[in-house]
């Protein structure tokens, strides 16, 4: 049985790729994972292919010994897997909770990593594995330190094991979007009191970005893919520019005035 997964499918950028992914990859059945079993169920009217929704919190280490277990009884060959599950938090690091840091390591990093290798034995030449990142990968990001450090993970960690996997004819892609208007703003603000993260230049749509993605990941040899012009600018710039100009730009950005209305689903 040839099978996509995706995590994070409940919403947003998640819930995009399971729409939009049988434009890339022919699958006999598409396994959606996250932690709302409802918005997971709700995505088998709108999809022509089968659902399979898997109710599991990758926060939990036991999510990954049921997914194993069910990998080892279907055997299944998976063509597609998509790495989509994640959160971050704004605001000034002694408004996010320890907790709440170590929390975006575990879902951000190690859940990415280990749903990867749990997925890897299942995969032949010709899979295709994305892992959703971000713009902050690129550059240091005050205010959005945990966050960032942990895409930036994500992109390391995506370009050397592309490298890895280029022999058995596994391709994995990390996808960098820029602002982009999903339910991750309801996390984010959430610790943002002190409104030290305010000024969004551009925000773009999730299906625009995941179109693009999915593009680059198929169409082309990138290992890294980013959505918009001026995105892609803003990334030559923060690999020319010293870090240091790059922070001072970005905090001084964020003094203008707040532009943040409807960024929220509340």
């Amino acid at each position: 049985m040839n099978i996509a997964i995706v995590t994070g499918a409940s919403s947003g950028m998640g819930r995009e790729f399971a729409l939009q992914l049988s434009d890339y990859v022919k699958v006999d059945e598409i396994w959606v994972i996250a932690r709302r079993a409802e918005a997971l169920e709700s995505l088998k009217a709108e999809i022509s292919v089968p659902v399979r929704p898997l109710a599991l919190d990758l926060l939990d280490d036991d999510s990954f010994e049921k997914l194993e277990e069910l990998l080892e009884e279907e055997k299944p060959n998976i063509r597609l897997l998509v790495n989509a599950a994640g959160f971050g938090k704004f605001g000034a690091y002694h408004r996010v909770s320890i907790k709440d840091d170590c929390r975006m390591l575990d879902l951000n990093c190690k859940a990415l990593m280990v749903m990867t290798r749990l997925c890897l034995p299942y995969m032949e030449a010709g899979s295709h594995i994305l892992q959703l990142d971000s713009l902050s990968a690129f550059q240091p990001v005050p205010y959005i330190t945990t966050y960032g450090a942990t895409k930036a993970f994500v992109l390391s960690y995506s370009r050397a094991m592309n490298r890895e996997l280029k022999p058995k004819g596994i391709r994995m892609m990390a996808m960098n979007p820029g602002w982009v208007k999903t339910e991750f703003f309801n996390h984010a603000f959430q610790t943002n009191e002190g409104s030290e993260v305010q000024y969004f230049d551009r925000l773009y749509e999730a299906k625009d970005c995941v179109a693009t993605g999915l593009k680059d990941l198929y169409k082309t040899k990138k290992d890294y893919s980013v959505h918009g012009l001026p995105v892609k600018l803003q990334v030559l710039g923060v690999k020319i520019m010293p870090h240091r100009i790059v922070m001072n730009i970005w905090q001084n950005q964020q003094k203008k005035a707040k532009n943040n209305t409807g960024l929220t689903t509340k």
